[in-house]
Parts: structure tokens; C-alpha cells; sequence
């Protein structure tokens, strides 16, 4: 019995009801199906599920779903529209057809179809299992994040070579006799990922002053003695699973200022890998290394440290556990971030990011890219 059996039984519901395309991550993990159009999912107490999709995806859904797979002449859809013609109206009535008493749906359900479906049945809004379910990964899933993540260390690879390859003149930097920017090493990463079967999108390259906000995307000519922070979250494009990296260089000798919050955040990042572990609240991790930057002379707050330590990584580039303030008990088959950094406006800022998993005996990382600062 798995949670959502469990949930099904003890709250009484009739079936779990799911609605959108694979860009929602429930109807993704439910079905493990990808479609740019929504299917209908519905899962029964003793049953594995059902998907319900157009004639034209019905063969594909059946070999590639792990859910049995109906189509939408069998579950009713077009006798019903021929008396209904509000859409919602009528997608609900194919959902009351098929489920008997009490529907439980996911955070992301379409509100029109809810209020439909309201309008019959008691509805509630899961606000545990399905999340609780996705943050503890597979072996499957883990070996998916693990693929994303090779890709990732060779576009930071990519990335990083071009920087430090660069040319230096009167303290910009140049590829050849081009200037080198941001969008120029954006370019070539994604490069990288789109031949290695990934999807990449806002991929982070700031530099200097720009690095003081932490998901400022970058753009111009990237400078010599300036933090570059590369930030780099590519997709799967055929699971739908991501990874998540961060390294900070510079192209020569960076100030004292950056180079002492360099080692500090290095240091944050250990201490928070020989935390990370089974039965340890997120926010305690967090709470460590907050202590660990004031102890080291950094605030925390509106400058400084100013986000969360890091986020559970899978079919959402964050979704839960979170190691923040609210961070829960830590379990193993998590896959979460280490990303501590640090921000001041005028000087610049530092990140290093390492996705990884908690294993039984701590926190073992997935990213094995380097961490160095002068390329």
C-alpha cells in the first residue's frame, strides 16, 4: 500500500483526479508520460490508474505510461459534449462518470474544473502525499538526475574554458579578438546540454556588480579580476528531470573581498555536506551555516546570506525538502541542494552549488565539478 492508497482509504475518496500536460511534475510522476496536451488521470483505491487521452496519443501513452490508458471516445468525452458545450462542465461530468464519491486532486488542479466538480462531489486539495512521494527518489530517478548532472559538469566545463582561454585587455575579456560576453558563454553551454539530450533555460552567467543579485541572469562583456557566477539548471528531455549547479570564478586575481567570501562560502558548503543527513531538519542545516557566516564576520538577512541553503531537485528544479528556515526532517532518497552564497551590492557576490542525495550515511554528492575560484 502506497501513500496515496493510504490516503484514498482514510479520507474516504473515491479516486485521486489529475488534470494538465507533462509540464505539470504530478502529472508527470503519476504517468511518467510526456504530452504537450493535458490528460486526465484518475487513480482508485487497488488501482494503478488510468489515463485518459486523445485517439492520437493512445498508442504511445500505452507504451510508454505506467498508468492503463483510455481514450476519450471510451471514457464518454464526445457524448457527453454533444449536450454539453462548456468545456470544464463537460470534462467534469466525464470525471463524475467515471469516480464514484469523494475526489482528492493535487495543489496545481485546474480551479474552473474544482468548482465543477464541487458542484457534485466533496473535493480536497492534497497538500502532503503526492509532494511527500516526490521528494524521496527512486533509483530510477536518481540514476535520471545523475545523467542531468554529467551534462551539467561539461557545460560548466565548456563555460569555464572559455573564461579562462579569454584574452585580456584593459581589464575586459576577449575570445579571440571578440569580446566575451555573457550571452556568448551562455550559448555555448546550452550547446553542450541540447547535444547531450537536455533542455536549458535562463541559465545564470553575471559578472561583477551583477553577481550581488543572486538570479541576475547577466549580460555585456564579462571583466578580468570580476566574479563570473555561472549558474546552470538543465532538463532532461526525455524524463523531464533536472539538475542544479553553481560555480563562482574569475578570470585572474579577484579582490581580497571576493576571494575571503570565496573561501567562506566553501566552507559553508562542507560544513553543510557533513550535516546533511537522514532525521536532520533542513532548517537546522540552514541555521549552521548561518552561524557558521556570522561567526566568519557575515550577516545574514537582507545582504549577505540572503536566501535558503538549498531545495529538493527532480521533476522541479525546486521542490521540496527545502533547508530554510521552515525546512522539515531530512529522509533518505532526498535529492536536495548545498548552496550557500554570499551579497554586497558594490562588491559583488559568491555561490557554489552541488546537487546531491541523502544516503543513510550523509549527504552524497552527484555534482564532482571543481571549486576554484582564479581560472
Amino acid at each position: 500500500m502506497d501513500a496515496i492508497e493510504e490516503a484514498l482509504l482514510q479520507g474516504q475518496f473515491g479516486a485521486l483526479v489529475a488534470y494538465g500536460s507533462s509540464e505539470d511534475a504530478n502529472i508527470r510522476y503519476l504517468t511518467r508520460f510526456s504530452t504537450s496536451d493535458p490528460v486526465l488521470f484518475i487513480r482508485k483505491a487497488g488501482e494503478r490508474g488510468v489515463i485518459v487521452v486523445p485517439q492520437m496519443e493512445y498508442e504511445r501513452a500505452s507504451r510508454e505510461a505506467t498508468a492503463s490508458v483510455m481514450s476519450r471516445a471510451e471514457a464518454g468525452f464526445f457524448e457527453v459534449q454533444k449536450e454539453e458545450k462548456d468545456p470544464w462542465r463537460a470534462l467534469a461530468r466525464v470525471v463524475l462518470g467515471l469516480v464514484d464519491g469523494a475526489i482528492l486532486v493535487p495543489p496545481g488542479f485546474p480551479y474552473a474544473l474544482g468548482c465543477e466538480l464541487a458542484r457534485e462531489r466533496r473535493v480536497e486539495v492534497d497538500r502532503v502525499v503526492l509532494s511527500g512521494m516526490r521528494e524521496v527518489k527512486t533509483s530510477f530517478e536518481v540514476a535520471r538526475i545523475r545523467h542531468v548532472q554529467h551534462v551539467c559538469d561539461k557545460a560548466m566545463d565548456r563555460g569555464i574554458r572559455l573564461i579562462a582561454k579569454a584574452r585580456e585587455r584593459k581589464g575586459l575579456l576577449f575570445s579571440g579578438a571578440v569580446p566575451l560576453t555573457s550571452s556568448m558563454v551562455r550559448s555555448a553551454m546550452h550547446q553542450v546540454i541540447i547535444r547531450n539530450g537536455c533542455i536549458a533555460t535562463d541559465t545564470i552567467v553575471a559578472c561583477g556588480r551583477e553577481t550581488a543579485i543572486p538570479h541576475e541572469r547577466g549580460q555585456g562583456q564579462l571583466e578580468a579580476g570580476q566574479p563570473i557566477v555561472i549558474d546552470v539548471f538543465p532538463r532532461d528531455e526525455k524524463t523531464g528531470y533536472y539538475s542544479d549547479m553553481t560555480r563562482t570564478v574569475s578570470r585572474g586575481e579577484p579582490s581580497a573581498e571576493i576571494a575571503e567570501m570565496f573561501e567562506a562560502v566553501r566552507g559553508a558548503q562542507d560544513l553543510a555536506a557533513r550535516l546533511i543527513r537522514p532525521g536532520v531538519p533542513g532548517a537546522s542545516v540552514h541555521q549552521a551555516v548561518v552561524d557558521f557566516f556570522r561567526d566568519a564576520g557575515y550577516e545574514s538577512g537582507t545582504r549577505g546570506f540572503v536566501h535558503n541553503l538549498g531545495h529538493g531537485v527532480g521533476l522541479e528544479v525546486h521542490e521540496g525538502p527545502g533547508l530554510g528556515p521552515a525546512g522539515g526532517t531530512l529522509r533518505e532518497g532526498n535529492v536536495v541542494t548545498d548552496e550557500p552564497g554570499l551579497y554586497f551590492p558594490g562588491t559583488g557576490g559568491v555561490r557554489l552549488e552541488n546537487t546531491g542525495v541523502v544516503r543513510r550515511r550523509g549527504f552524497s554528492p552527484l555534482t564532482r565539478y571543481q571549486r576554484e575560484l582564479v581560472v
